[in-house]
């Protein structure tokens, strides 16, 4: 069942993006993965930016997590995880048109890292297209606040809806 997560979902949200998050541990710069991936507090200020958790619950136990920000003329899909163990079921696919459908802005977007070739071929495969470098400069600097590293390490696909 997907359903809006709530801040009770937050250990949840938590354990879900790092238990998936293992997947760059090798494929990303060394200083830019921590263990865990993404703090406690570093996702609480994900949310008080704005990031609107949705999730796949099955049987009581959270197997997949996206979110979804509007900004400005655009929306962005943020943290996409699913469990190790439930990867590859289409659960990721599932979560991302349902978020899909929720799109009030012509444009989305998506961040992720250059090296996460498995991640890019997914949303390549839900209609979004790779851009340019000159591009994706151009939109993490308008619209995420990453560090240089990851910014210099970044890419950025872009869907239209009509």
């Amino acid at each position: 069942m997907i359903c809006q997560l709530s801040v009770a979902d937050f250990q949840s949200i938590h354990t879900v993006i790092n238990d998936a998050a293992v997947a760059y541990k090798s494929k990303i710069p060394l200083d830019c993965y921590n263990e865990p991936y993404m703090s406690q507090n570093k996702l609480r200020n994900e949310i008080f930016l704005g990031i609107q958790f949705y999730g796949i619950i099955q049987d009581g136990l959270l197997l997949a997590v996206m979110g979804i920000q509007p900004i400005d003329d655009v929306t962005l899909i943020r943290h996409a995880y699913t469990l190790t163990c439930y990867q590859r079921q289409g659960l990721g696919g599932q979560l991302l048109n349902y978020l899909i459908g929720l799109v009030k802005t012509k444009r989305v977007l998506v961040g992720t890292w250059e090296t996460a070739t498995w991640a890019i071929r997914f949303y390549q495969k839900h209609a979004f297209e790779l851009l340019t470098r000159e591009e994706t400069n151009k939109l993490l600097k308008k619209y995420w606040n990453i560090t240089r590293e990851q910014f210099e390490n970044s890419v950025v696909l872009e869907q239209w809806r009509r």
